[in-house]
């Protein structure tokens, strides 16, 4: 994937760079601003990956928009087929801070994502890894390549918290 880097001037003139933006972090930082707003933290990022840049990111909406539907990841399809004036986000990854659910595994498969990278994985609600494994069935219009674990721990451990503080 192609990455965009700032550049900058020092007081010498000399450049600096920027770190690129890391997706599976913006997907974190939607977690987070999620569990502000009192949400489940889960948070979504779609990158275009011929540019590198983001298309949309988003945390659960569930309870502030009294819409079921309103997931991380729906809402990061939703803004991003807009934008492209497309329902397909062909060359498109998508990072997500939990495997996705049932719903989220098939309009992921609908809008054709390459790739599907997530944190943790979800042995009660996962439609991966877990649960009705969304992309063995033949049924199936699109498998991403899907790549799951990245930051596993901190993952489940935001979320080990805040249902913790919900009790």
């Amino acid at each position: 994937m192609r990455r965009q880097f700032l550049h900058l001037m020092t007081d010498n003139n000399n450049p600096i760079i920027d770190p690129p933006i890391d997706p599976m972090e913006a997907a974190f930082e939607q977690a987070r601003k999620a569990k502000a707003r009192g949400e489940v933290p889960i948070g979504a990022v779609l990158v275009d990956t011929n540019t590198g840049k983001i298309l949309a990111a988003h945390g659960n909406r569930i309870e502030e928009l009294y819409d079921p539907t309103a997931h991380a990841e729906m809402l990061a399809i939703r803004e991003a087929t807009l934008k492209r004036q497309s329902p397909r986000l062909i060359n498109c990854d998508l990072y997500v801070t939990l495997e996705p659910c049932a719903m989220c595994a098939q309009a992921i498969s609908f809008a054709r994502v390459r790739r599907l990278y997530f944190a943790a994985y979800d042995p009660k609600g996962g439609g991966d890894d877990h649960g009705p494994r969304i992309y063995t069935h033949s049924t199936c219009h699109h498998t991403p390549e899907v790549i799951g674990g990245l930051r596993e721990q901190e993952a489940a451990r935001m979320l080990q918290i805040f249902f913790r503080n919900k009790r």
